[in-house]
């Protein structure tokens, strides 16, 4: 039987998300197929050896402990851990010069800019959006109007700026590998984590999937969070490809069950 390290936070705070019970949910339903131990990323590495792979989710926002995260993804690499995601993404993992770069590649992305200079290729809006390169959870983020913009310093390179975009609604996609699982969304813009099942077009699901073939992660499960626009186009908000929340209890038990039995076959084909 394989042996998973899962790495978890179980009191880790988040607005309008149970970690706790996502993750003891999931592991419940693995346990029967695993050999199955949790354990908080700063406690990780005395284990590391002793299994077959190390499933990495729920953690909260690595920012809290950036340098054990830094340590750890370098022993990925340098001792050729197996871990689920694996450690090769381009997005959120890696902080979020990607939303620039996308930006830079003509990609359907909420249009980002790094410095003011560079703000006159955004679209006019009466309010910008500024956040860190390495937030995370809404961490820094802040609504800014074009003279507060201007009184911001950003010649450290370290913040992004993006219009506010005035959406009809959030939508996440789900994949695990690079198969679709299934789309929630939130009709009502101001609660972001009210989700509601999704039924997503086919124009839809191959926005999404752009975005992982860029990522070209072979091992894990990624979010893609879009927006749509006023005028029915959907814009990429934050590709989540190190420990997405899968919201999997807003699910019904199908999607669930369906879900689960994919993410087991995931980590036996590894």
């Amino acid at each position: 039987m394989k042996k998973i390290l899962y790495l978890t936070d179980l009191y880790y705070k988040a607005k309008g998300r149970n970690y706790c019970e996502e993750d003891l949910f999931i592991t419940e339903k693995l346990k029967d197929r695993f050999d199955i131990v949790l354990c908080h990323p700063r406690n990780s590495e005395s284990f590391e050896k002793d299994v077959d792979l190390i499933v990495f989710r729920n953690t909260g926002s690595v920012i809290g402990f950036q340098d054990v995260y830094e340590q750890f993804v370098a022993r990925v690499r340098t001792q050729h851990l197996r871990t689920f995601n694996e450690f090769c993404g381009k997005a959120d993992m890696c902080g979020k010069q990607y939303l620039l770069d996308l930006t830079a590649g003509g990609y359907p992305v909420i249009p980002t800019a790094d410095s003011l200079d560079s703000i006159a290729m955004l679209p006019e809006t009466d309010r910008y959006v500024v956040k860190p390169k390495n937030g995370a959870d809404s961490i820094g983020l802040a609504f800014l109007t074009h003279p507060q913009l201007l009184d911001r310093d950003f010649s450290k390179g370290d913040l992004l700026i993006q219009p506010a975009v005035n959406f009809r609604y959030e939508v996440s996609f789900y994949f695990i590998n690079d198969q679709f699982q299934y789309a929630l969304y939130a009709p009502d813009k101001e609660h972001r984590w009210k989700l509601e099942a999704y039924q997503p077009s086919n124009e839809d699901i191959e926005f999404a999937q752009g975005f992982i073939r860029w990522n070209a992660i072979r091992h894990g499960i990624q979010r893609v969070d879009a927006c749509r626009t006023q005028d029915g186009r959907l814009l990429l908000v934050e590709l989540e490809d190190l420990n997405p929340y899968l919201s999997i209890l807003n699910l019904d038990e199908k999607t669930q069950d369906r879900m689960i039995g994919h993410m087991i076959q995931a980590l036996d084909d590894i």
